[in-house]
């Protein structure tokens, strides 16, 4: 009761539901108009019936029927005409509302995004990924030095091991040599052949016995 008091002194009101409220009306009213057009339109098919049936035994009849029948017509063309108007308007303050509330939910979406946006800058943007690609990089230098092997303090040098063989190998070679230095000048051939062939004996026992020393390792 309030309410439409202050309302009907100018009171504030609500643009929404002033728009909506307008709406209403508008259309309450094409629907009282789409009535009376449906009554003008029966009422000039009546007419026109009159006017048939009295042409030609009363004319007077015939003629007041279509003068009715005229009326009615200017009435439902200026109907029509109202009709328009109406249909328009309403139109317009559909799209009016439909503007407005765009709007409001526009600038609504933007100050959320000011609040999000608040406390942040395309220089705090820019600084944090930079932290974040600095972070990345140690991670990686991290990960890469996890991976390594461990420095155990015992690398072999390949050149001194080379070294080494060769003197082993130049040593081996000096043995043989001299054992070749002791022996006897004359020996005899039976004594020589005999020799030979144990050592070629000797020579196929230890091979025999390295093959199967192997084919039991990999038996296992």
């Amino acid at each position: 009761m309030m309410a439409s008091f202050m309302n009907y002194f100018g009171g504030r009101r609500d643009p929404k539901q002033s728009a909506r409220d307008a709406i209403v009306g508008l259309r309450t009213q094409l629907q009282m108009i789409e009535k009376k057009e449906e009554h003008l339109m029966k009422k000039i098919d009546d007419e026109q019936r009159k006017a048939k049936a009295n042409v030609t035994t009363n004319k007077a009849a015939a003629t007041a029927a279509l003068r009715n029948k005229k009326r009615a017509e200017g009435d439902l063309e200026r109907l029509s005409a109202t009709k328009i108007q109406l249909e328009t308007q309403v139109s317009t303050l559909e799209n009016a509302n439909l503007n407005a509330e765009t709007m409001a939910a526009m600038k609504k979406a933007t100050d959320a995004l000011k609040v999000i946006h608040g406390n942040t800058s395309l220089k705090k943007v820019d600084d944090t990924m930079a932290d974040m690609a600095d972070q990345t990089a140690i991670a990686n230098e991290i990960s890469s030095a996890i991976s390594n092997p461990m420095y155990s303090g015992n690398e072999i040098d390949e050149t001194e091991l080379q070294d080494e063989l060769a003197e082993l190998e130049q040593d081996t070679l000096n043995d043989r040599l001299m054992g070749a230095d002791h022996v006897p000048a004359h020996v005899p051939a039976g004594a020589y052949r005999a020799d030979s062939e144990w050592r070629l004996q000797t020579e196929e026992d230890d091979e025999e016995a390295q093959l199967r020393q192997l084919q039991a390792e990999l038996a296992m």
